[in-house]
């Protein structure tokens, strides 16, 4: 984006150093969004968001200004949008999400077969997507409907994730067992190839 090829496009996004710093905290804070695993991030989010969507009651932004509050929510909403379009697959419809499942755990099979993988992802695959829906992408999805931002899409965004949240409860276990076949066989092929080849 800083190379002279993009001049054009950096001065429609920004016109003064100010802008161009704002910009830059703006793109830092959305690409460290996704990073779901920082309890600590996790916390000072859920904090950001609370206060961001604060009940009208409630006193959290009495002392702060209108600008404050509105830069606030807007920067809480990019996170989750960031968030959101990052595991879009879950939001959406059943071979949309078992398309993109499938291919996550064909590359982590693969990433554990180079050494680059510490675990075994097919023990615990059926049983982690239950978790992740629970602890992330229905949460999430309940928070993108409640501020509203893709307004009634957010009842199908929501209604995609606990449909597919109940058919990998019903259907999962037997998915998982047709990814170990044709992904984890394939491995063990190759391996046992490679031995024949050794012993030639």
């Amino acid at each position: 984006l800083m190379s002279p090829s993009f001049t054009h496009l950096r001065r429609c996004i920004y016109g003064t150093p100010s802008e161009l710093e704002r910009f830059r905290q703006i793109v830092v804070n959305n690409v460290l969004a996704t990073d779901i695993f920082d309890k600590e991030l996790q916390t000072i989010r859920k904090n950001r968001w609370e206060k961001a969507f604060a009940k009208s009651g409630d006193n959290a932004g009495a002392e702060e200004s209108a600008e404050d509050a509105i830069n606030r929510k807007a920067t809480i909403v990019m996170e989750h949008l960031i968030q959101a379009s990052d595991v879009s697959h879950t939001m959406q419809h059943w071979h949309i999400y078992r398309k993109w499942n499938e291919r996550l755990f064909a590359e982590m099979i693969h990433a554990h077969k180079q050494g680059r993988l510490p675990f075994d992802p097919k023990a615990g695959w059926y049983a982690g997507e239950l978790g992740f829906f629970d602890n992330y992408i229905i949460p999430l999805a309940k928070k993108l409907k409640e501020c509203g931002v893709f307004g009634v899409s957010c009842d199908e965004y929501l209604n995609y994730a606990l449909e597919n949240r109940r058919e990998w409860a019903n259907k999962g276990e037997e998915v998982v067992a047709q990814y170990i076949e044709k992904y984890c066989k394939e491995t063990s092929e190759d391996e046992g190839g490679d031995d024949k080849e050794g012993g030639k």
